[in-house]
């Protein structure tokens, strides 16, 4: 198998594993084994950009948008944090950081929650809309939905601007999964597969 050959299979393999992951909910591999093909293949396009496709799984953040919801376009692109499993792989990325930035460099370091990326745009203090990452360029309109979660304000108070964006993740605690996830089984549906796509 040539490198362009290569390149393809992995552009096909992901991109049916983010259909599976994103609208079938249905997982077919680990996050980890999806993140080492996408590894390869990011390799492989930097080392061959002749063989350049803006369709690549490197190029979109998530999966396709599912059909449930109104699809958005974001106004503001949304991306996506890459991920490392190497002290080489932070090594390198300081370097780059350093190149970019006049003096030194502080970090600050948080856990990241592994829950559904939002965007929530309010105007004039008021949650106008919510939608999810998608594909970084449009996502689903889930505002109905989102308005039901007690901790997102519909309001804000005091003096905001005019229209402004935040963004983060929707999460559902481990508790309330599998509290959810009884009620199912005890009414005959089907149980939910994990927090993360269930929020």
């Amino acid at each position: 198998m040539d490198i362009k050959q290569k390149i393809q299979q992995l552009r096909a393999e992901l991109t049916q594993h983010n259909y599976s992951y994103y609208v079938l909910d249905h997982p077919t591999i680990s996050d980890y084994e999806f993140d080492m093909k996408l590894k390869e293949l990011q390799e492989l396009e930097a080392k061959h950009p002749e063989f350049f496709d803006p369709t690549s799984p490197t190029v979109r953040v998530g999966g396709e948008v599912t059909k449930n919801f109104e699809t958005v376009v974001h106004e503001n692109r949304m991306y996506s944090l890459d991920n490392s499993y190497s002290k080489e792989d932070l090594q390198d990325w300081e370097v780059r950081i350093k190149k970019m930035v006049d003096g030194p460099v502080e970090y600050t370091c948080e856990l990241k929650y592994d829950g559904a990326s939002m965007n929530m745009i309010y105007e004039h203090g008021k949650l106008v809309r919510a939608v999810t990452r998608g594909d970084g360029f449009q996502g689903d309109d889930v505002t109905t939905n989102v308005k039901t979660i007690k901790s997102v304000p519909l309001q804000l108070k005091d003096d905001y601007p005019e229209k402004f964006e935040i963004r983060g993740e929707i999460i559902l605690p481990i508790e309330g999964f599998n509290k959810m996830n009884e009620e199912r089984i005890e009414i005959g549906e089907e149980p939910y597969r994990n927090p993360r796509n269930t929020a």
